[in-house]
């Protein structure tokens, strides 16, 4: 019975893939859900049919992004599992994924830009610290995620560089912008840190860059709620988080003529064909300036 071999191969993952935990988590729970379906169903051979079987079961009640992940994860077990000779062929060899509709990303105008940037108060040191991880997502495209693991280590100001953990815990060097560089230099250097104020504790996490209001490491959820307060603060109307930020930067600099493999590289995209979705969306904003400007665009013929 495969049950038996998932701690292995969850351990192989983990200490020779040197896999994410977050990645690592779900593979747990896709493999978990599998080996239910099996045992209910009282499934005995691991062929394309049974495959075929729990496909059309997730069909019922998953979405189409959901099902494409189960099955990533089922291919990676099932190849570990083939290559270790426990099972001996791939029961998803013949079995395609289904095919996802790519969604165009929300994409934030220069002047929306700006209306966000000038929500923080930049007189208070948390204030401060908002702005400045703004100016770092519109420079660099970070993730969330790689946001708030950065250490002050990873940050090179003489050099103007950014030393980033992605995932699948791949590290990659991002270049800053000469304004991003001076936010995080005016941040990091404020004698605030380290002082205990009515808004927040003095810094506690000697070793992370970006602090909350009781001196430790700022986390993804607190910046994911207090960017959506800064949103709303906006008036910028329309599904727009964090990540916002970064399909925004990898757009702009799409349209200011930087090429496709140069944005893959920093963005930490592990395929090219991540990137091109921002050709779409390029491609899109232009064709509303167009429509927008064009003398004629409003125009219709009654002939």
């Amino acid at each position: 019975m495969v049950k038996e071999h998932v701690p292995k191969f969850l351990d192989y993952f983990r200490s020779i893939k040197n896999g994410s935990d977050h990645t690592l988590r779900n593979y747990a729970i896709d493999l978990q859900d599998f080996l239910k379906y099996i045992q209910e169903t009282a499934q005995n051979p691991l062929d394309k049919w049974t495959m075929r079987g729990y496909l059309a079961h997730l069909s019922k009640t998953k979405n189409k992004r959901t099902i494409a992940r189960k099955l990533s994860s089922l291919r990676s077990f099932f190849k570990f599992l083939y290559r270790e000779k426990i099972i001996p062929h791939h029961p998803l060899e013949t079995i395609e994924n289904p095919k996802l509709d790519r969604k165009i990303p929300t994409i934030l105008s220069y002047d929306q830009v700006e209306r966000f940037f000038s929500q923080p108060e930049l007189e208070s040191y948390l204030g401060l610290r908002d702005r400045c991880i703004m100016e770092l997502f519109y420079s660099s495209g970070l993730r969330v995620s790689e946001l708030v693991s950065l250490d002050r280590p990873d940050f090179n100001p003489q050099e103007g560089l950014l030393r980033v953990k992605g995932k699948g815990k791949k590290e990659r060097i991002v270049p800053l912008t000469p304004t991003a560089i001076q936010w995080l230099e005016k941040y990091l250097n404020s004698p605030l840190r380290y002082l205990d104020q009515k808004e927040h504790l003095a810094q506690v996490d000697p070793q992370a860059l970006f602090l909350n209001k009781w001196g430790k490491r700022l986390t993804a959820r607190s910046v994911d709620r207090k960017f959506e307060e800064y949103f709303k603060s906006s008036g910028i109307a329309g599904k727009v988080t964090p990540h916002t930020l970064r399909h925004t930067i990898a757009t702009h600099l799409l349209e200011q003529g930087m090429d496709l493999k140069t944005i893959q590289v920093l963005l930490g995209h592990a395929s090219l064909e991540t990137t091109t979705i921002y050709t779409q969306v390029s491609t899109r904003l232009k064709k509303e300036v167009y429509d927008k400007a064009h003398p004629r665009s409003e125009i219709v013929s009654s002939s």
